[in-house]
């Protein structure tokens, strides 16, 4: 039996296996290295490579199949639509022609509560201004009563001094006095 490693070590017993360098012509090497890489890609990638693509064709063909039940299940909704776009027309026009009748009762309506609105609106600025007229009146009632009766007792206090003070009140006196004995 043989040693699993035999085989490498037979390689140490080369003459070229102990030295390493870099081939620089380009022309002899990357021939050779692309027809390696493009066989073993080949030979490795095409079960790969048919398995994407036969994933990728049921994919096509089931959106295919999925995109025409839609298109289907959209036409018949458009024929839905479509139906009842005509009777929602229909009912439109009767709508139109009802409601122009409607709207002008509506107008007319509206108008005359309108109108009886702004009549409400101008008694209520009426009474308004009748009672802030009449609020103004009495406060310049007030202010000339006020006034006047200030005036007359300035002018009674002004005019009047001690002498004649003690005669209107010995008139005033004696004339109550003489009422006395009348009714007395």
């Amino acid at each position: 039996m043989k040693n699993v490693t035999d085989p490498f070590l037979f390689l140490g017993f080369w003459p070229s296996a102990g030295s390493f360098g870099l081939n620089t012509d380009i022309l002899a090497t990357n021939p050779i290295n692309l027809s390696v890489v493009l066989g073993v890609l080949i030979f490795f990638g095409k079960g790969v490579l048919s398995d994407l693509l036969d994933n990728r064709k049921q994919r096509i063909l089931k959106t295919i199949r999925n995109s025409e039940e839609l298109r289907g299940g959209a036409l018949e909704q458009l024929e839905k639509a479509r139906d009842r776009l005509r009777k929602i027309e229909m009912e439109a026009d009767q709508f139109r022609v009802n409601g122009y009748s409607e709207i002008e009762r509506e107008k007319l309506n509206l108008i005359n509560s309108t109108y009886k609105t702004l009549e409400q609106l101008e008694n209520y600025k009426n009474e308004t201004f009748h009672f802030e007229q009449q609020r103004a009146i009495n406060q310049v009632r007030q202010r000339v009563f006020q006034q006047a009766l200030q005036g007359a007792l300035g002018t009674l206090n002004s005019c009047l001094n001690n002498e004649l003070h003690l005669r209107t009140i010995n008139t005033n006196i004696g004339m109550f006095g003489t009422m006395k004995e009348i009714t007395g």
